[in-house]
């Protein structure tokens, strides 16, 4: 088994592509090859895998969801309901950010958007944005 994360699914397509943790190429991923409900798959879900060579180069198959040391695992499904642009049918595309990219991003727009924020305020704020993110797979680490 190899793990990784999701870089992109496209739903309607039923594709995407996971990054080895190990490093090297993105494999192909199909929906066929999940054993995991489609709803579960977002960018970056953590996910393990076997790695096998298709038509068009390496392929993931038997795609499961990552499992912590506790056997929980390492990205919650998210429900089918929920989606960022509020269409349960729409599987847009994003980048995962890291957690010091998401943060830095944060303290801008918070800066921007309410300047009589205290440091204090921010950091608060911008911690509990960070666990959001974090919980939802929208940034790494």
């Amino acid at each position: 088994m190899v793990s990784g994360r999701v870089v992109r699914f496209d739903g309607a397509r039923g594709y995407g592509f996971i990054s080895p943790d190990h490093g090297g190429e993105d494999v192909f991923l199909h929906v066929n090859d999940m054993l995991i409900p489609e709803s579960y798959v977002h960018t970056g879900t953590a996910v393990e895998f076997e790695i096998e060579d298709g038509d068009r180069g390496l392929k993931a198959s038997s795609v499961r969801l990552a499992e912590g040391p506790d056997g929980k695992p390492l990205t919650p499904p998210r429900p089918a309901s929920v989606s960022v642009s509020g269409s349960a049918d729409d599987d847009t595309l994003c980048d995962v950010l890291s957690a010091a990219e998401y943060s830095k991003e944060v303290t801008d727009v918070l800066l921007e958007s309410a300047p009589s924020l205290t440091g204090a305020q921010i950091l608060q704020v911008r911690s509990g944005l960070l666990q959001f993110a974090k919980n939802h797979g929208w940034t790494e680490g």
